[in-house]
């Protein structure tokens, strides 16, 4: 493992799908990048940091000139012959798309393909530089689908390739952080994916990243019941006392001088946090975190991956192909997601 000598922080950004908003966005967030190495739109990330970014330096040409920002300062090296330079914007350029194939908005098993070898290649710098982080945008699951990725985004295939088998997902955004007992799961099947086992896992990764990387040395970690009224006594579903509760018992008696508040239903969950009362909230499912944090940080809300050897964070958005190529797309989250990145490492 190399010990980078680029200053305190390496973030390494993957450029997502090629047909969507991921260079556009890199793009409009390393713009305002300057010798001081800040980004210039965001006062608050005063941290120091190198940027790497991974793509296809053919898209971001065509992105550039769409989008009239001046990229003649990157050098585009090829991997395996790269030298990361601190003071630059560094890029490696895997040049898996031909110049005649960029066709953005569109699903493709080509572009599916890339985006994952952009991850891939990330994934290994990352963890070959001690203290680097990685920041990545958005792929596309039908395309990586149609190039023969079963996986149903980055959290499962970072997972998979850096064989670490305890991640969650946490969304932080405004004074929000959610995290996701389960993922990318059909809600027919999301009752099953929420076993003890899995609770138990997001709640210490939960307070593992809340005391390490939001420095919150007493955590208050509110859990949300799966059922609607968090059951009502066993009235509307039964999993809250079963599965859920001996879940935070659990965790209780192993982790002291922290609060595990639940189950209780997950509106009032979220009036607390929004309040300030509650450091995060424990969801059993997708849509029961995203929709409260959408509502509150939808531009600026952040990915952020606990469980990897490496810090991992994203724009909390999709590849957004209705507007690839346009020149209209917000790089707010990108620009928060790297400086997440740079705060946490």
């Amino acid at each position: 493992m190399h010990t980078s000598r680029l200053g305190k922080k390496l973030v390494v950004i993957t450029s997502g799908d090629p047909a969507g908003i991921g260079p556009e966005i890199i793009l409009k967030s390393l713009a305002g990048f300057s010798p001081s190495k800040k980004i210039r739109q965001s006062p608050g990330a005063s941290r120091i940091f190198t940027p790497l970014v991974i793509g296809d330096y053919g898209v971001f040409q065509r992105i550039a000139k769409i989008s009239k920002i001046d990229i003649s300062s990157i050098k585009p090296r090829r991997p395996g012959n790269f030298g990361i330079k601190k003071g630059f914007i560094n890029f490696i350029d895997l040049k898996n798309i031909p110049r005649n194939k960029i066709f953005f908005g569109k699903t493709s098993k080509i572009y599916g393909k890339a985006a994952m070898e952009y991850v891939s290649c990330g994934a290994l710098i990352a963890r070959s530089f001690k203290g680097a982080s990685l920041v990545t945008a958005p792929i596309n699951k039908a395309s990586i689908a149609k190039a023969g990725y079963n996986f149903a985004g980055h959290t499962e295939f970072l997972s998979h390739i850096t064989k670490s088998k305890k991640v969650t997902m946490m969304l932080v955004g405004g004074p929000l952080r959610v995290s996701l007992v389960s993922r990318h799961v059909a809600i027919k099947n999301v009752a099953k994916s929420v076993t003890k086992t899995e609770i138990i896992k997001t709640l210490q990764n939960t307070h593992y990243a809340l005391k390490k990387f939001f420095k919150i040395s007493c955590p208050k970690i509110g859990i949300a019941g799966l059922n609607p009224h968090a059951g009502d006594g066993g009235v509307l579903g039964r999993e809250e006392k079963t599965v859920i509760a001996p879940a935070v018992t659990y965790v209780k008696k192993k982790i002291k001088n922290s609060k595990f508040i639940g189950p209780l239903p997950a509106d009032t969950l979220f009036y607390k946090a929004y309040r300030g009362k509650l450091d995060a909230v424990c969801c059993m499912y997708h849509d029961q975190g995203l929709i409260p944090l959408k509502m509150v940080a939808f531009e600026k809300g952040v990915n952020f991956t606990i469980g990897l050897p490496f810090i991992r964070t994203s724009p909390d958005h999709g590849t957004g192909f209705d507007i690839a190529g346009r020149n209209t797309a917000n790089p707010s989250s990108m620009i928060e997601a790297i400086k997440l990145a740079v705060g946490s490492c």
